[in-house]
């Protein structure tokens, strides 16, 4: 019997293993190498890949889309992601007073692509409110502080009042009967600042919680609430022109030029140091590396020095800062942390 020749090995060459289906296999392989090329070669070739190379970034905003927050990163996301070369998506997570957005900062990687559109609503006041939650105001690095923006009491537009002092008349005239408010959500700045307000007065308000400014305005401009202390945004002008609401007063004495038109607090007879402002910037993981809190905080730095950039923040009610270092970064969040650990103790919140 004739003993089968059995093929001998070539060097560099694949052993035979058996006709056709070798040959398949192998154009597969060779198919798959074509394709996997462009994302294998290059890199080889550079070394690691660096922040902010590999993805689109993703902006947080804590609140639905046509809010405050929504209108000012809406406005900065492309200036910043032109500084950085790569691409900035924004993601609105809405709910929970901000909580929401927050928790889904600390559960992202700690590699500065996600970060968070924030103020002492989201990043501050939720841990110091509820010791239930998992986190604390020092979970979270501050970037850049962008602004301090203007706040503003609006009404219904037939609430029978045209300033602030009407409006403290009619608030202590209710009585009981007590006007209702709507603020972006329980234990928010706006929240705090209206129950302080009514103490200040002595006043009765009935608080309407909701996930965020949008959602207020909307039920303001049908009448389904009284009033509200919120950000100001420059689409209340045009429903205030519409007569969807009232423009009471802002709460601050120094207003950016677009707002100059707006009474301020000190024209307030029976309440002229009822003052307040929102600040806030932008926000990482603590653990965030060097490397990439440079950049981004670089990029947002560039982003708000853009003439036209700070403009259109201005006209949304915005004092624009100027780009700040780390060090000066960490010590704005830290003054922001005793502000309000001091409004909590003076409206007698237990904390």
């Amino acid at each position: 019997m004739k003993t089968p020749s059995i093929p001998r090995a070539v060097p560099g060459k694949v052993p035979w293993r058996g006709g056709e289906a070798s040959s398949g296999l192998r154009r597969r392989r060779f198919v798959a190498s074509l394709a996997l090329a462009p994302l294998l070669g290059n890199h080889a070739n550079a070394g690691p890949v660096r922040f902010p190379e590999l993805k689109p970034l993703t902006l947080v905003v804590p609140y639905p889309a046509g809010g405050a927050s929504d209108a000012a990163a809406r406005i900065l996301n492309g200036p910043i992601g032109e500084a950085l070369g790569q691409q900035v998506l924004v993601e609105n997570v809405a709910g929970g007073t901000g909580v929401l957005a927050a928790r889904r900062i600390l559960n992202s990687p700690a590699d500065g692509y996600a970060f968070l559109h924030g103020s002492v609503n989201e990043i501050i006041l939720p841990p110091l409110l509820n010791r239930d939650l998992k986190f604390q105001p020092e979970d979270f690095r501050l970037v850049q502080p962008l602004s301090s923006t203007t706040i503003v009491l609006v009404s219904r537009p037939d609430l029978p009042v045209s300033s602030f002092d009407q409006f403290i008349g009619l608030a202590k005239a209710r009585g009981r009967q007590g006007l209702t408010f709507g603020s972006v959500g329980v234990g928010s700045l706006y929240h705090l600042i209206t129950e302080d307000l009514a103490h200040r007065i002595g006043a009765q308000f009935l608080h309407v919680p909701y996930k965020g400014g949008a959602p207020v305005l909307q039920d303001l401009g049908g009448g389904q609430i009284d009033f509200a202390i919120l950000a100001y945004q420059l689409n209340m002008e045009g429903m205030a022109q519409i007569g969807r609401l009232k423009l009471i007063t802002s709460l601050s004495r120094q207003l950016p030029l677009p707002l100059r038109h707006l009474p301020t607090i000190d024209q307030s007879r029976n309440l002229p140091d009822f003052e307040y402002e929102i600040g806030g910037g932008y926000y990482v993981r603590h653990d965030t590396p060097g490397e990439a809190l440079d950049l981004l905080r670089e990029a947002v730095g560039k982003a708000i020095s853009i003439p036209a950039v700070r403009s259109r923040l201005e006209a949304e009610g915005r004092n624009v800062m100027q780009p700040m270092s780390q060090v000066e970064a960490d010590q704005y969040h830290r003054a922001m942390v005793r502000r309000q650990k001091e409004l909590i103790r003076r409206i007698g919140v237990p904390a």
